[in-house]
């Protein structure tokens, strides 16, 4: 029986062999060079998450006035979900997987995309998680209970996974994202074999150093990609709004697990960002994650590149 992976390399070759013109090529949404490697970015899609949520605890309309001076809606925050892959002579490093097709419906495309623009899932030596939410982990397992990367090692954060396999973490939970804990324990539990724990300040992979940005999550992680003289951040949730995050670091949101410690974490990482002109790629920020951060005045902004 095919595998999902062997149907998508089959499916996508026979199309293109014989010239479908419904079948589209997907392409990586932007490639980077870091010295002799390369950073694509992949795209699984969008969130739609209520501003009450994410942004309730800001002051109403000081919030809105921002919003507006910058074209964004009022109601809701639609994050895209960047996924980055680096590329190397021995192989290619993902980091985080998108939501997969069991979270929400506008997310799962990052998978589909990666085998269309070329990439065999059988190269894959290792997946690095910033965190374990739904939309950077549950895609770790496609729709026929099979592993997506099937030679990889896993890398998270000791405290991260611990937290998520904790018997207590669900009744701790808010009961809207009690699905949360399940999903997690449930796809980390199963994977478990395959993990390799690290803790902030490790070099996990050669030239990949883990930076302690926790507050979103316990264990949330960011990731230095050293290579050549342009370091990468691979931000995952440390900054997740283009404008909200940089302009108002100080504002709580209701996404963070530990809302102070978030706030903590990005006043400290945006005054590292700017002064070390670092390119950084974030999950959720606009021009497919890429860009710099720079002072202004007495905030900061993001900066496409």
């Amino acid at each position: 029986m095919l595998t999902k992976r062997e149907f998508l390399k089959l499916f996508t070759a026979a199309g293109l062999a014989i010239g479908l013109p419904s079948i589209v090529r997907a392409q990586t949404a932007a490639t980077l060079s870091l010295g002799n490697a390369k950073l694509h970015v992949i795209n699984d899609g969008f969130m739609q998450l209520p501003m009450g949520f994410v942004y309730g605890s800001a002051p109403q309309a000081e919030r809105d006035a921002l919003l507006i001076q910058n074209g964004l809606a009022l109601d809701a925050v639609s994050p895209p979900c960047n996924v980055t892959v680096l590329e190397t002579d021995e192989g290619l490093i993902v980091f985080d997987v998108g939501g997969g097709t069991n979270f929400l419906s506008s997310l799962g495309g990052f998978f589909d995309a990666f085998i269309e623009a070329g990439f065999d899932p059988e190269r894959v030596t290792d997946v690095v998680f910033t965190h374990a939410h739904p939309d950077h982990l549950w895609g770790i397992i496609d729709d026929f209970d099979e592993v997506i990367f099937p030679e990889a090692k896993m890398h998270i954060a000791r405290s991260e996974f611990d937290f998520w396999m904790d018997k207590n973490t669900i009744s701790k939970m808010n009961p809207e994202r009690q699905s949360f804990a399940v999903g997690a324990k449930n796809r980390l539990g199963e994977l478990a074999d395959r993990f390799s724990f690290f803790e902030f300040g490790d070099e996990i992979l050669g030239g990949i150093e883990a930076v302690d940005t926790s507050g979103h999550t316990i264990g949330h992680t960011s990731f230095v990609v050293h290579g050549g003289d342009q370091p990468t951040m691979i931000l995952g949730d440390a900054l997740t709004h283009p404008i909200i995050s940089f302009e108002k670091p100080n504002w709580p949101t209701g996404s963070d697990h530990d809302m102070d410690q978030g706030i903590a974490t990005r006043l400290k990482l945006l005054d590292r960002l700017s002064h070390d002109q670092m390119r950084v790629i974030g999950y959720h920020l606009t021009n497919n994650g890429v860009g710099r951060v720079e002072q202004s005045g007495t905030a900061f902004r993001f900066v496409g590149s």
